[in-house]
């Protein structure tokens, strides 16, 4: 069955938490293959605050999010949903599924997540909810007897791979401040322009507030040059603008997470050149050491000859499938998932 057949007409519920504006567009490719989507933020509220207070004493902050949830039911109990589909599942709780579950006991309960559950542990107690379940994380995968799908690049990235464009950088990176990231993206940045090359780099912090308190806290952000902070995002124009000035993309994954973050599959549906901190992607079925080079993060050896050689283009089913069709396909409607990763065990 196709997607588009398969969407056409589906009312569907999507709870996710916002992050860089995905979830606008998700909801925005859910539509536009003909499904009437209602959205919820996951979170009772996006401030400093209450985030912080979900990840670090989410029991201070629970009956907020049960009041939330509470209201949620009320809103939607006179509607008929197909599916209720959460991304992530940071603070969605259990009361509220089964509750949700009478009252549309019909509706298909889709969860997915593009986090390790080592960093947040909710979603573990509320998967037997679902009928349909995955996770970006091979080890969870396993761990917890999931789904394994990665992400996904956006249609936008596709069309920078169609287009010849002159590169003005040589390496990229952005990414948000955190752990290691800065120390290790600043020693590959000072070797590249040493070889000549042109480097540009984007740190984004969420404010000077979890700033200050990192810095207090945790001893990574002690060597973090306050100057080459950010505390506003790049639009995702802008974003793209850079992807098509640049020839090699810089990605340092979190050192306790194992899943390929979204700058992997951004690279690759742009079809640029990949340099990471993460090994897993040698089992991945579109892993090519001509397009990826691995850096070992406390042992960093770099090869002037990878920014040299021209990028070799993947299998056409499986850039397909790295895209958001091919991840919504997979999450709603495939069964067959043994294509992305060469040993899940």
């Amino acid at each position: 069955m196709k997607l588009r057949e398969y969407l056409h007409n589906k009312n569907i519920i999507f709870f996710s938490v916002q992050t860089f504006n995905l979830e606008k567009e998700i909801i925005g490719k859910l539509k536009e293959y003909g499904a009437f989507v209602d959205y919820y933020d996951e979170r009772p509220s996006n401030n400093i605050f209450a985030k912080g207070i979900i990840r670090l004493k989410r029991s201070v902050y629970q009956h907020r999010i049960d009041k939330y949830y509470k209201n949620i039911l009320h809103q939607v109990a006179h509607k008929k949903y197909d599916i209720l589909f959460v991304n992530r599942g940071e603070v969605v709780p259990g009361f509220f599924l089964e509750e949700f579950k009478k009252l549309q006991p019909k509706c298909e309960m889709v969860f997915y997540t593009w986090d390790s559950f080592t960093n947040h542990t909710h979603p573990t107690t509320i998967l037997k909810y679902f009928d349909k379940k995955f996770t970006f994380d091979s080890d969870d995968a396993v761990k917890y007897n999931i789904n394994f799908r990665p992400l996904f690049y956006l249609d936008s990235y596709k069309s920078i791979k169609e287009e010849k464009n002159e590169w003005e950088y040589d390496l990229l990176f952005l990414g948000t401040a955190h752990s290691d990231r800065y120390e290790i993206s600043t020693k590959i940045i000072q070797w590249s322009e040493n070889q000549g090359f042109k480097c540009f780099s984007y740190y984004f912090m969420h404010s000077r507030l979890v700033y200050f308190y990192k810095k207090k806290y945790d001893q990574t952000f002690k060597k973090f040059d306050f100057k080459k902070l950010s505390f506003k995002s790049l639009t995702k124009n802008e974003i793209l603008e850079l992807y098509r000035k640049t020839n090699v993309i810089l990605d340092i994954n979190h050192p306790g997470q194992k899943g390929l973050t979204m700058r992997t599959f951004e690279a690759l549906g742009a079809g640029k050149k990949l340099i990471t901190t993460n090994k897993e992607i040698e089992k991945y079925s579109f892993y090519s050491p001509n397009n990826v080079y691995i850096i070992n993060r406390d042992n960093i050896i770099l090869d002037k000859g990878f920014f040299e050689t021209v990028y070799e283009d993947v299998n056409q089913e499986l850039y397909y499938k790295a895209s958001i069709e091919g991840w919504l396909y997979c999450v709603f409607v495939e069964k067959d998932l043994n294509y992305w990763i060469k040993e899940i065990a």
